[in-house]
């Protein structure tokens, strides 16, 4: 039986600040994550989805609403296991061939980040932003709402900032705008996101 566990945090719960605090990083990683995997493993129990990898569950569980609660768990704990990815202390810079690609697609980086910022603060409700590849190596910036990614639509997610409140409260309140901001240039993993980059051009 597959048994889903907590992926361990990449850095300290402190090594984020002070774009995000101890105390979020303790509370969503330690709590919201770890609740999301408890819950998986009890409802995927004694189903056809208990011996299928986490992504497979997704697909599957997608659509069905006697499934929605292992998709919607499904679907946390993956986002959640790419959202600690997202991020690293410091923050580092694409590299020149995902720059290119970004100033290709969105005119500048700088207006990459506006277009980023500005789709999660429009976003209503709880949720996530990306910036994803398609297979032809185009960029886009979307949210989704609740648990769903853009693996549903076909297409590599690069990066992405959790829209939940417990992702932002207890540092910014309200100011969905500045934790956004703060997160692309004070802690965004563009490695990690060139390296999903790469992965999109072998998969094409």
């Amino acid at each position: 039986m597959t048994k889903f566990t907590l992926m361990p945090l990449p850095y300290d719960h402190s090594a984020l600040q002070p774009v995000i605090s101890a105390r979020t990083m303790e509370l969503h990683h330690g709590k919201h994550h770890k609740g999301y995997v408890d819950k998986l493993n009890k409802l995927v129990a004694g189903t056809a989805y208990e011996r299928l990898p986490l992504e497979e569950i997704i697909r599957k569980s997608a659509g069905d609403d006697s499934a929605r609660k292992i998709f919607n768990n499904a679907g946390q704990v993956w986002n959640h296991d790419f959202l600690w990815l997202s991020m690293t202390p410091g923050g580092s810079r694409p590299s020149d061939r995902l720059r290119a690609r970004i100033e290709q697609d969105f005119g500048s980086h700088e207006a990459f980040g506006d277009r980023f910022v500005k789709c999660g603060v429009e976003h209503f409700g709880s949720g996530w932003v990306w910036l994803s590849a398609a297979r032809d190596g185009a960029l886009s910036v979307a949210s989704t709402h609740d648990a769903a990614s853009p693996i549903l639509d076909g297409l590599q997610p690069l990066l992405c900032c959790d829209l939940w409140e417990h992702a932002y409260y207890l540092d910014y309140q309200n100011d969905r705008e500045s934790f956004l901001r703060e997160f692309l240039t004070r802690v965004a993993n563009w490695d990690h996101a060139a390296s999903r980059y790469r992965e999109a051009d072998r998969a094409a």
